[in-house]
């Protein structure tokens, strides 16, 4: 592919490793870090710019590398008729409103996990207490990106998770606004992704595992995330029954980008847990040494609606091992 212009537009750098890539890949790139604190990442390695709105007309694709209202500017320079890789209000909220995302599913005749919102800690520790069982506390909007605050209870009659809701009061009241008591099921934690060029998606899709407790052997503090294991597929029976049927809905959107939607699975069926409407990280950085296609050409091809993403050599498992 000859020399393209990229201009990507990060709240606090997150797709710097990808921005580097396409560099590396002989494109002219241009990086906005919005997050003052953060701005340096990245020096050295990819050309920065301090005002993205200036570089829009030099840009042959924009990418925006997160949910939290950068869907909404995304999908106005689209509709402009800009060449985007990102969101749209209704995908942000699928990620940022736990809520939303979970009825969503529900729509589309998707089993869901018990749940209940909440603003008030007070609310919730009398929720539990009246309905004593194992829950998880999941943070909502902006807060969920602090992964340190999920937590996953362990006791049956919920006391540590009316621990830690009291805890939260004292230390995070101004941080967590909204949050989710979440009925735990015990299971495999598995996740199914694909690629969306703004039509449909495009194979193979992902299917990949989050370690997310400190130390081997799944012990230690939950750290949100400390690696992630994953392979390529053909479409299989988890995605089928689950992101597949947003598929209509997404082309509806015009979204392009990755999604990738958690689950936990047993004996008695695939629970979704949680969306994620952008690019994982270190999801997409894994993702890229997977592919045979170079990470620029997929995304200067995703909002032109072409399907550019090719297996890797190596051989792939089957889907019978999904």
């Amino acid at each position: 592919m000859e020399p393209k212009n990229f201009l990507f537009v990060s709240l606090d750098g997150l797709i710097s490793d990808t921005a580097w890539q396409v560099v590396k890949e002989g494109h002219n790139v241009k990086y906005y870090i919005d997050d003052v604190a953060e701005k340096e990442i990245g020096d050295g390695f990819v050309p920065k710019t301090n005002n993205w709105r200036e570089e829009v007309d030099w840009a042959d694709t924009i990418i925006f590398d997160d949910v939290l209202g950068q869907g909404t500017i995304a999908q106005e320079l689209r509709l402009k008729g800009k060449f985007v890789v990102g969101g749209t209000p209704y995908t942000d909220r699928l990620e940022d409103d736990r809520a939303f995302g979970q009825e969503e599913l529900k729509k589309v005749g998707i089993p869901i996990i018990p749940y209940q919102d909440f603003s008030s800690f007070d609310e919730a520790i009398q929720f539990v207490q009246a309905n004593p069982c194992k829950y998880a506390i999941k943070p909502s909007g902006e807060a969920q990106n602090f992964k340190r605050l999920l937590f996953v209870g362990e006791e049956e009659d919920g006391l540590d998770v009316i621990q830690m809701l009291s805890a939260y009061k004292k230390l995070y009241a101004d941080r967590i606004k909204v949050f989710q008591l979440q009925r735990r099921v015990i299971g495999v934690e598995v996740a199914v992704g694909a690629f969306f060029n703004g039509k449909e998606f495009v194979y193979p899709i992902n299917v990949n595992f989050e370690n997310k407790k400190l130390f081997p052997g799944n012990i230690g503090p939950s750290t949100g995330e400390m690696g992630t294991s994953m392979f390529w597929s053909d479409p299989n029976k988890m995605f089928n029954i689950t992101l597949k049927k947003l598929e209509p809905k997404l082309a509806l959107e015009g979204y392009v980008g990755y999604i990738d939607l958690n689950c936990i699975v047993n004996n008695n069926g695939i629970y979704p847990l949680e969306f994620t409407a952008r690019f994982g990280y270190p999801t997409i950085s894994i993702q890229q040494e997977g592919l045979i296609t170079p990470i620029s050409e997929l995304l200067y091809e995703l909002p032109r609606g072409n399907m550019p993403v090719s297996y890797t050599h190596l051989t792939l498992p089957t889907n019978r091992e999904v």
